[in-house]
């Protein structure tokens, strides 16, 4: 993997002495890089690179700071706050990790994954903010404003650090698969622990390859553990930039974080109330959602939880999962089924009596229907045909509309058996209807059918 780190005209505040300084930085991790991937006495320059690194790291903190008092910055405390977590604990326990391993490569890999990703993150938030060019603090909103404020918050925050237009798709995301995902999950407290924050961050994979590895100069498309530790720091700057939008957030402080599998994020959400379920799009570099929980809502033991100890370990073996479930899937391949119903029990129902040979996703109304599809095509869609506002004809007309959807199988979910009903709905020649009535053995005998014959076709 080639890498090169390097300084950018968007990295800039404005502040010469402190743009030189971060220069400097990205050099050095650049040539920290350099040096990895030579792997010719290694272990000494590794060695040699780091400690210059970190007694740059601290001069630039400290000349940091000095300026932040010369010109009175409010911000003076919180900045010096996020410097003394970095160079007392952060740092501190990536060196001790180093020497404990002997400067191994996977050991390297982790320090410059976790301090890029810091540097990236930290040089793109709160050092913008210096200048107040991206100061943007909620102020006097009502409590009906706030999601409206977070929408804006966050668009802008990709903006600033990635330069990425972001469109928001959903304020009520419900946790539809969009492409291979990453699930990562922050918890923040008080002091005390009187008060909990949950923030899910899901990214689509190439979203963060086209983000964070694009700043990392990575030549991949897919994730590895360097792209996975910057991305966890960067993810740690945004959301904390987030929050400081919050003046509820102002004392709160990363007490736990995971990656998460796809069912463990499913179950949070069938298991938790959200408070503010938002879905982007970022154009053609990917989707990514931002998820908040009650923070009196939030409860223990979800994932492993990643301290400094078992970073590596959990990243590695974060990615091996993901491996063998992409290997799993190839063999046990499942067609997807999209259930398009207003009704929750008959949503339910068709779940538990498909999901053991059938990838299946929900969707309550045509709407959300339309959404669903866009982020997971599936290969069928079973239709309730008497739904309220928009209908199942009206939802199949929608689909038909738009070309990338228009040869999507669609069986019409209905109640009646009534003869004009059924002509109107043959009429629009669907790929066949159920009655919702069936036996369920009978509902599954003729989806299997269904799928037998798109098999012999070659269509699946």
């Amino acid at each position: 993997m080639e890498t090169q780190f390097e300084w950018r005209d968007e990295y800039s505040i404005g502040v010469d002495a402190i743009d030189k300084e971060h220069q400097r930085l990205f050099k050095i991790i650049n040539k920290l890089f350099t040096f990895r991937e030579e792997e010719k006495d290694s272990q000494w320059t590794c060695q040699e690179g780091i400690k210059y690194f970190r007694s740059h790291a601290m001069k630039h903190f400290a000349d940091e700071e000095a300026y932040m008092a010369s010109i009175g910055y409010e911000g003076l405390e919180e900045h010096r706050r996020i410097h003394r977590g970095f160079r007392e604990h952060t740092l501190p326990a990536l060196e001790q990790e180093l020497e404990q391993a002997n400067y191994a490569p996977d050991a390297v890999e982790h320090f410059l994954g976790v301090c890029s990703g810091w540097l990236i993150g930290h040089t793109l938030t709160e050092d913008q903010a210096i200048t107040g060019r991206h100061e943007r603090k909620w102020e006097n909103l009502l409590p009906g404003e706030e999601q409206e404020a977070m929408k804006k918050v966050i668009v802008q925050l990709v903006f600033d650090m990635f330069h990425l237009e972001s469109q928001l798709v959903s304020d009520a995301y419900g946790g539809e698969k969009f492409g291979k995902g990453v699930y990562y999950r922050l918890v923040y407290g008080t002091p005390k622990d009187d008060l909990k924050q949950e923030i899910i961050l899901v990214f689509e994979e190439k979203l963060l390859v086209n983000t964070v590895g694009k700043i990392l100069g990575v030549q991949t498309s897919k994730l590895d553990s360097m792209l996975v530790h910057a991305s966890r720091y960067t993810a740690q700057q945004f959301v904390g930039r987030v929050l400081d939008h919050l003046p509820a957030a102002e004392s709160y402080s990363l007490k736990e974080e995971n990656l998460l599998s796809y069912d463990q994020f499913r179950r949070i959400l069938k298991r938790e109330k959200l408070q503010i379920s938002l879905l982007f799009n970022t154009g053609g570099s990917g989707y990514f959602a931002y998820c908040a929980i009650a923070p009196h809502l939030t409860q223990k033991g979800i994932a492993t939880p990643i301290g400094q100890e078992n970073a590596r370990a959990e990243v590695e073996k974060y990615l091996m999962e993901r491996k063998e479930q992409e290997i799993q899937d190839k063999i046990h391949h499942k067609p997807k089924i999209l259930v398009v119903d207003d009704s929750s029990t008959i949503r339910k129902s068709m779940e538990g009596l498909l999901s053991e040979d059938y990838d299946i996703s929900m969707a309550e109304s045509g709407v959300a229907a339309i959404r669903a599809i866009t982020l997971n095509r599936p290969d069928l869609i079973l239709l309730d045909y008497e739904m309220p506002v928009v209908d199942g004809k009206q939802t199949l007309e929608m689909l038909r509309f738009e070309k990338s959807f228009a040869k999507i199988p669609v069986i019409f979910l209905t109640g009646t058996d009534d003869p004009a009903i059924v002509r109107e709905l043959l009429a629009l020649k669907p790929a066949g209807y159920l009655l919702k009535y069936l036996k369920h053995a009978e509902i599954k005998s003729k989806i299997d059918a269904f799928f037998e014959k798109q098999r012999a076709a070659g269509l699946i």
